[in-house]
């Protein structure tokens, strides 16, 4: 099937030929999917898109006009895709479900821990020759009290980790999870008390309308002063202003982010030679308990291989028209 594969980084491409290495069929872009480029897929039977990829009505219009009829996200998020869209023009779409759950609950956690420990400013000391340890004290993980908003699969990770830390766990989902509850003494509240109780809250939900900024002034002032902020899942489950201005006031005391709001066009490129156009996150990169990194928490062997093999089975299913399990409906 000919596919043109989108926001194609240079990490994938190792792991896409190991496993289909004579495919012409493939023409892989390190375009973006905009109204702008959706022209490039003329000739194609199917794209393949990467998280930022946009798939809103007006880009699928043109893609159904070039003859595109399937999608195959290399993500397991599929909130750039209009889904209603998609099944009105008859575009099938499938995704990469659970390419490494460990991944991103590593990812994580070691947000937490370099950001506790402040082993950036460590490491930079150093650098400088300057072995002084004013300003680097952090606090036991042990006792403390976790906050996971989200247990699907990376949700029951942070769990398992957490638990072995010695933490109490508490957690919010619309769905319980008897197993976690059992193993891990993990015990389920409201956003609300999870806010209030918490000293460090991770984010694990899906984007969707009730999610979408959920962490705001609302949620930011019933939570604890000094807390910790961890968000590895979708950049609009935060309020970004809103958090700005908590760590400004010294409400929020730590704050770690794999995802931002306006990572489009920003993350997953260089722009070491250019003028940082973004205010908001030019802000946030001025303050010292703040860590942020490019939406790299999938960024393991693991994820990259299973991200490959299950985006060539879609596609595969798409050809042989069956149905994958992966498919959106």
């Amino acid at each position: 099937m000919k596919t043109a594969f989108f926001s194609f980084h240079k990490f994938e491409k190792p792991y896409f030929e190991k496993l289909n290495p004579n495919e012409d069929n493939f023409h892989f872009l390190n375009l973006s999917l905009s109204v702008e480029t959706a022209q490039l897929s003329v000739g194609f039977d199917a794209v393949s898109l990467f998280v930022n990829d946009d798939a809103s009505a007006p880009v699928l219009e043109i893609l159904h006009t070039n003859g595109i009829r399937f999608i195959a996200l290399r993500s397991a998020g599929y909130n750039n895709v209009d889904l209603v869209k998609a099944k009105q023009l008859g575009i099938r779409v499938a995704r990469v479900p659970a390419y490494s759950p460990f991944a991103v609950a590593e990812h994580a956690v070691a947000l937490m821990l370099a950001l506790n420990r402040k082993l950036v400013r460590s490491h930079y000391r150093i650098m400088e020759q300057n072995f002084s340890l004013n300003g680097l004290t952090g606090f036991d993980m042990n006792g403390k009290t976790v906050g996971i908003a989200g247990t699907g699969k990376i949700g029951k990770v942070i769990a398992r980790i957490m638990h072995g830390f010695g933490c109490h766990l508490l957690a919010y989902d619309k769905i319980e999870d008897e197993e976690i509850k059992q193993k891990y003494q993990v015990e389920y509240v409201d956003f609300e008390s999870l806010c209030k109780k918490a000293d460090i809250i991770t984010l694990h939900l899906p984007l969707n309308k009730e999610s979408k900024y959920m962490v705001n002034n609302a949620a930011i002032d019933q939570m604890k002063k000094g807390v910790m902020l961890i968000n590895t899942s979708r950049g609009k489950l935060v309020n970004t202003d809103d958090v700005v201005q908590a760590l400004k006031q010294g409400h929020i005391g730590y704050f770690g982010m794999d995802v931002y709001e306006e990572e489009g066009g920003l993350f997953f490129e260089d722009h070491s030679e250019d003028i940082l156009q973004d205010d908001t996150i030019a802000r946030l990169m001025t303050f010292q308990n703040v860590l942020i990194t490019s939406h790299q928490g999938f960024l393991t062997e693991t994820s990259l291989q299973n991200i490959a093999r299950t985006t060539l089975y879609n596609l595969d299913c798409f050809e042989q028209n069956k149905i994958s399990e992966n498919e959106i409906n």
